[in-house]
């Protein structure tokens, strides 16, 4: 980092403590942690060089996020089945069409395949480009009291969520379409799942003259309605009645709504009763995941449950409910699953299974930080400080305490 850099991300923290943003207030985020937020930020304040690398590298994503074009849902080339533009559109991942049909029709499904063309013309990769793009930039509004990052975050936001000419409509039954079965589906609801990262960020706006009231009003209204199909559409109950990580995300996804829109006791019975839906009946005494162990890409998807698992952990806490600690009498726990997974963090042992494509570890130390800022555990420990080294430049040494 050049002096010039560094001398600028200290003064941006100074110009924030001097325009009487309150950095001891910490911000109703559920997610991101309020108090390490607030640390972090009052360590910059003071000149504290050991996070420069990781804001320097937060306000570069969120310089590039300045110059993009908002995105909406009307910019796809394709229509979901009910005609309307404003309706979310995907196509499921892994179908693919029979090739012994003139149409192709009706696709076939090839685990873990991904078929490039259900990537063209939808609106998968927009809408979680929204959101964490918003969450950056309302970080790096965070941090630096920039009001540019809170203009172009609350921009992002009204362009996809809210102005009446482009807004999406608050569903997504037409996610994840299969041509030739079906026009949507419930699993196409962990689509939605950054939808966490767009409230988190917006979460750090207050005070902001670009995010007003009005608009927190408008988008509480959207999350409502959304949160209400969530609950009560067909392929919201499809989902929520999934085995796997879809319905660990759909947990986490409508308990995060829940706590957004102050629906705290439907939230804690969400998280309560997830502790028997999803932790004990996913993971098995030695801490193994069958439903994720039986795909094609098993450790992928092993750590892609192993976070939603995680992200309930993090949402019970604000509820009194303790996903940390549980464990059933035969050994079903979070501290077992990531003790199964952990040994991973070497790149050098070889998964047991093999998969059509190798999962990513890098996901582990932030999984084993996660866990031993809140539980000890010196086997787990031991792993972290041979394999689970948090680069400087990471941002999660911005958002959290790591292990001491």
């Amino acid at each position: 980092m050049t002096i010039l850099r560094s001398t600028f991300l200290l003064s941006s923290i100074a110009a924030a403590a001097l325009s009487g943003a309150n950095i001891a207030e910490p911000p109703q985020t559920l997610l991101l942690s309020g108090p390490a937020l607030v640390a972090a930020r009052a360590s910059l304040e003071r000149g504290d060089r050991a996070l420069q690398p990781a804001l320097a590298a937060l306000l570069a994503e969120a310089d590039e996020a300045l110059k993009m074009k908002p995105p909406s849902v009307m910019d796809k080339p394709l229509t979901a089945a009910s005609g309307d533009k404003h309706d979310y559109f995907s196509f499921g991942p892994y179908w693919w069409p029979d090739p012994k049909k003139p149409d192709g029709l009706p696709y076939l499904r090839r685990d873990g395949d991904i078929n490039p063309a259900t990537r063209q013309g939808t609106d998968d990769a927009a809408f979680s480009n929204v959101c964490l793009k918003v969450e950056t930039l309302s970080l790096a509004y965070w941090f630096t009291h920039d009001e540019r990052y809170a203009a172009k975050a609350a921009l992002l936001t009204r362009v996809w969520f809210l102005d009446p000419a482009t807004r999406m409509n608050p569903n997504l039954q037409h996610a994840q379409a299969i041509p030739g079965i079906t026009d949507g589906r419930g699993i196409g609801i962990i689509e939605s799942r950054r939808l966490m990262n767009l409230n988190e960020g917006l979460a750090l706006l207050t005070g902001s003259p670009a995010w007003t009231g009005a608009d927190r009003a408008a988008l509480r209204e959207w999350l409502a309605a959304f949160y209400g199909w969530l609950r009560t559409s067909k392929n919201g109950l499809d989902e929520q009645g999934e085995h796997n990580n879809h319905g660990t995300w759909y947990d986490a996804q409508v308990a995060h709504l829940a706590l957004v829109l102050g629906l705290t006791v439907e939230a804690k019975q969400i998280l309560t009763e997830g502790l028997t839906r999803r932790l004990a009946a996913q993971i098995e005494p030695d801490g193994s995941q069958p439903h994720e162990l039986a795909r094609t890409k098993s450790l992928g998807y092993s750590l892609y449950n192993l976070e939603a698992f995680f992200t309930c952990a993090c949402l019970g806490e604000h509820v009194g409910v303790d996903w940390w600690s549980y464990a059933t009498t035969d050994g079903r726990s979070l501290q077992a699953a990531l003790a199964y997974l952990a040994p991973f963090a070497d790149p050098a042992k070889p998964w047991p299974k093999k998969d059509l494509h190798d999962g990513d570890r890098g996901h582990l130390p932030r999984r084993l930080a996660q866990f031993l800022s809140r539980m000890p555990d010196p086997q787990l420990r031991g792993i972290y400080d041979r394999f689970g080294a948090i680069a400087a430049n990471d941002r999660l040494r911005l958002l959290a305490e790591l292990p001491r």
